[in-house]
C-alpha cells in the first residue's frame, strides 16, 4: 500500500446530552480541532467523507445537515452509513486512488435524540426477526450467553473489563463515565438482558470526531508528527443471526489477518503495543481480543484476569476508557483510531502509555459484530 498518514485528529467531549448543540455544531467543533491539529485550513482539504445514519438523525439524507459544518463546499463529497472505522477506510481509499492528496473524515451521533431500541430493532430482518422485538442489547445478550457457555467465561471475568475501562476513563478528559468500581458492584448492578447487567453496558452519548488523512507527499509538507497507516482490512459475516455461530469470531480473525499481513506483523501479541477496540458491552472486549489474535479462542477471560490488559500491563487495552466510558454510536470507531494515533504520537496526555510504536484500532458494524474493521497504525512509515 502507498504510504498514507493521519495528520490531524479532533474529537468532542462525550456527554449524555448536549442539548444546546445540533449535529452541525458537533461536526464543526470536531472538524475545527482536526484542522488545527494538522495546522491546515479547510482549503487544503481535497475531499470530505461524512459518516451518519438517517435513522439515528431522524431525517432522510442525514449527511446533508452537516456538509457546511465540515467545510465541504465546492469539494468532492462521499457519505458512509456505519461505524467511523469503515468511513475512514473509504477515506483512505480516496487517497489511494491517486485522485486526492488529503481527505477529511467526520462522524457524528446524538444518542440523546435517538430511541435506541426502536432504531436498532430496524437493523434486523423485517420478516423473520424484527417482529420479535430483538435489538442491540438483547441480540448482544444472546451472543454473550453463547460465548460464555461455549468457553466457560464467567460474569466476573466480564466485570473486570468494566472495572478497568471505567477506571481508565479518569485520565481521559473526553470520557463521559469515569467510575471507580469493584467487581462486586458490577455484579450487583441490575440485569438488562441476561447475562448483561447495567454496568456491563456502554452509556447513551452525544459526540463527534474527525480525522485528516494525507498522502506521503502532502504529509511531508505539514509541520506535524504523521501517524502512518500500516494496514487496514474489514470482513463481514452473515446477515441473519440464525445463519451465524454467535460465539465465533471468524470475521474478525479474517479482517485482523489481512490487516496484520499488510502491516508485516506475524505475531500481534509481540508486535502490538496498545489496542483500542469496540467494547459496547464487557464481553465484547474478551471476544474481540481473541479475534484480534492476542490470545486463543476462549482465553479472553483469563487474559483480562491476568492484568495484562491494564493501562500499565503488557498489552494495554482501551486505555482511554473505551466505549464503556462514552459511546456515541458511529463515532466510537473513529475515536478508537484517534486514541491510537494520539498514543503513537505521544500526545495522549495523562492516559499516555509508554513506548507505543504500533497500535491497533477496531470498530464494528451490525448486530453482534456482523462486520469488523481493523486498523494498524505506527509512527514509522
Amino acid at each position: 500500500m502507498e504510504p498514507v498518514a493521519i495528520v490531524g485528529v479532533g474529537m468532542t467531549e462525550m456527554r449524555r446530552e448536549r442539548k444546546a448543540d445540533g449535529y452541525a455544531d458537533l461536526v464543526y467543533e470536531a472538524t475545527r480541532k482536526a484542522l488545527d491539529d494538522a495546522g491546515m485550513e479547510i482549503g487544503e482539504v481535497d475531499n470530505v467523507v461524512t459518516v451518519s445514519n438517517d435513522f439515528f438523525d431522524g431525517r432522510t439524507i442525514s449527511s446533508m445537515a452537516v456538509q457546511d459544518a465540515c467545510g465541504s463546499y465546492d469539494k468532492n463529497v462521499s457519505t458512509v452509513e456505519g461505524d467511523g472505522t469503515f468511513g475512514a477506510a473509504y477515506g483512505l481509499m480516496r487517497i489511494l486512488s491517486g485522485s486526492f492528496g488529503t481527505t477529511l473524515v467526520c462522524v457524528h451521533h446524538k444518542g440523546s435524540e435517538s430511541r435506541m431500541p426502536l432504531i436498532t430493532n430496524a437493523m434486523f430482518d423485517p420478516i423473520y426477526e424484527r417482529f420479535l422485538g430483538i435489538e442491540a442489547i438483547t441480540s448482544s445478550a444472546l451472543q454473550a450467553r453463547a460465548y460464555m457457555d461455549k468457553y466457560g467465561i464467567t460474569e466476573e471475568q466480564c466485570a473486570l473489563v468494566s472495572v478497568k475501562n471505567h477506571r481508565n476513563a479518569f485520565k481521559n478528559p473526553f470520557a463521559q463515565l469515569p467510575l471507580e468500581l469493584t467487581v462486586e458492584e458490577v455484579m450487583a448492578s441490575p440485569y438488562i438482558a441476561d447475562p448483561i447487567k447495567l454496568l456491563d453496558c456502554c452509556p447513551i452519548s452525544d459526540g463527534a470526531s474527525a480525522v485528516i488523512l494525507a498522502s506521503e507527499e502532502r504529509a511531508r509538507k505539514l509541520d506535524v508528527k504523521p501517524v502512518w497507516v500500516k494496514g487496514v482490512a474489514y470482513c463481514s459475516d452473515a446477515y441473519h443471526l440464525g445463519d451465524r455461530d454467535l460465539s465465533d469470531v471468524r470475521a474478525l480473525e479474517e479482517a485482523a489477518r489481512k490487516a496484520y499481513a499488510m502491516a508485516g506483523i506475524g505475531d500481534p501479541a509481540r508486535k502490538v503495543d496498545l489496542v483500542e477496540l469496540y467494547d459496547a458491552f464487557t464481553y465484547m472486549e474478551l471476544m474481540w481480543l481473541e479475534g484480534l489474535g492476542f490470545c486463543a479462542r476462549g482465553e479472553g477471560g483469563k487474559l483480562a484476569a491476568s492484568g495484562d490488559t491494564a493501562a500499565d500491563g503488557r498489552l494495554p487495552v482501551n486505555a482511554s476508557g473505551g466505549c464503556l466510558s462514552g459511546n456515541p454510536v458511529l463515532v466510537a470507531g473513529l475515536n478508537r483510531i484517534i486514541e491510537c494515533a494520539l498514543q503513537v504520537r505521544g500526545d495522549a496526555g495523562e492516559r499516555q502509555v509508554d513506548g507505543v510504536k504500533t497500535a491497533v484500532a477496531h470498530g464494528i458494524n451490525g448486530p453482534c459484530g456482523q462486520s469488523h474493521c481493523v486498523w494498524v497504525l505506527g509512527g514509522e512509515k
